[in-house]
Parts: structure tokens; sequence; C-alpha cells
């Protein structure tokens, strides 16, 4: 898809690592001008650093997306740098701690849906106001596999996925006549530091997560990356409202 966003201004949350790093980096590769954010300044930076090495544009604002402060701060910085917003992928999220149902903390429950659910709700409310005023736009949100079915000792995570699929179904209905398309990708097990965490404490986990999935292995950030790239892109003009399995085959049992 060489050049398939050139020009575009494109926002990438959660920026700083694994997926989000690699979408930010493709981005910048298919023509994009991004805006980069995370929690991690550190992470940013390194993504910065990459972009910048085979010269492309790319600027950092640093944000916590369960605070709708920090959104409104991102998406005004991103109006002053570039004056207006093509393409968002609202990718930041976190894993949460895993546990049964009945032993899942409130404090654990509260921060998984403040992150991965309201966090995706301020980006997007956001993103949304500016892109009506322009008359189009689109957004890719974060979900996974665990949006599509239920996973044991997830039940944070697994909720928090189910209502981004949810929550963009509804927006993409709302702004299917506006020239905005909304959609969602569903990650299966991707090589990423977060799955990484996930598994560091189970050594066997990761290889039942690897035989878990009928293609034969786990994927990697930029098979996400091409996808995400392609739904922001013109050749994806008469798709909006979808969930995009992007899993090796795990949801097809």
């Amino acid at each position: 898809m060489t050049g398939a966003l050139d020009g575009k201004i494109a926002l990438v949350t959660g920026a700083g690592s694994g997926i989000g790093r690699a979408t930010a980096i493709y981005m910048a590769k298919e023509g994009a001008h991004l805006i980069i954010s995370d929690i991690s300044d550190e992470g940013a930076h390194d993504t910065l650093d990459e972009i910048k090495a085979f010269g492309g544009d790319a600027h950092f604002v640093r944000a916590d997306v369960s605070q709708k402060s920090d959104v409104d701060h991102l998406m005004a910085e991103t109006l002053k740098t570039f004056g207006r917003l093509d393409c968002a992928f609202n990718n930041a999220g976190i894993e949460g701690q895993p546990a049964p149902t009945t032993t899942c903390t409130i404090e654990n429950w509260d921060r998984t849906i403040a992150v991965n659910l309201t966090g995706v709700w301020h980006c997007m409310s956001a993103e949304l106001a500016i892109m009506q005023d322009q008359g189009a736009g689109t957004i890719v949100n974060m979900a996974s596999i665990a949006g599509l079915v239920g996973f044991e000792n997830l039940p944070a995570y697994t909720a928090s996925k189910h209502g981004v699929i949810g929550l963009t179904k509804t927006a993409a209905l709302e702004n299917a006549a506006s020239g905005i398309r909304i959609n969602a990708v569903c990650p299966g097990v991707i090589d990423t530091p977060m799955v990484a965490r996930f598994v560091a404490s189970n050594p066997e986990a990761k290889k039942a997560l690897t035989e878990g999935e009928p293609i034969g292995r786990i994927g990697q950030p930029e098979e996400i990356a091409t996808a995400v790239t392609w739904l922001c892109s013109d050749a994806a003009s008469f798709v909006t409202g979808i969930s995009m399995p992007i899993d090796g085959g795990w949801v097809a049992r």
C-alpha cells in the first residue's frame, strides 16, 4: 500500500511500544504525518527516533487516555500542530491483573475499564468533534479477540474489549452518513510487551497461547499495523462498523 496515507494527519495512542509503535511507524512509511501519544516518554521518544530515522514526520504529546483533560490537551495539540485530524488509532490499553471474576479487585476493574473502554470513549468523542466539523475522517479502535469470545481469569479486560466493540458499532452507525468511518481491530496473541508481561509468571502460558493459534504461531505487531492502516485508507472506503479479527484463526473455531 505504498503511499496509502500520503498527506494524512494521523493520531496513534499507546504508540510507545508494541502494536502502537508498529502502527505509527507503518503509517509514517505510508506518508502520514503523526501525532503519537503514550504515558511513557521514553517509549514514545524511541518510536519518534525510529520514524525520524527514515525521514518521517511525527510529534509526541504525552497523555493518559483515562483522563479527559489529557485527551482534550492531546486533541488541542494535534490541531495546533497540523490543523486537522484525518485518521486516529485508539490503541492505548492495559491487560490488568489476571484473576477469576470472584476475586478480581475493584481497583483492577476500575483501572482496566478506565483505560481500555473509557479511554477509547474519551478519545473517540474528541476525535469525532474534529472530524464532524471536517466532514471526513477514519477511526480505528483497539479491541481484541477477548472482545469476541470469553477468556477465563480476565473479567475486566474481556468486559472492556466487548465494550469497545459495542461502542465502535454505535458510533459507526451514528456517523455513517457523515463521511466518517469507525472500525475496530481484534488481535489474537501478538508478540508484544503486554503479552510478555502476561506470560512472565507462567512459563507454560506462551506455549499454550501459541498452540491455541490455528495458524501455528503468534502474530507480529506489524501484521496488525498493516490492517489498521488499510482501514484508515481510501481502499477501505465502504468499510465501517466492523470488528476485524486478526488472530491466526483463533475465533474461527
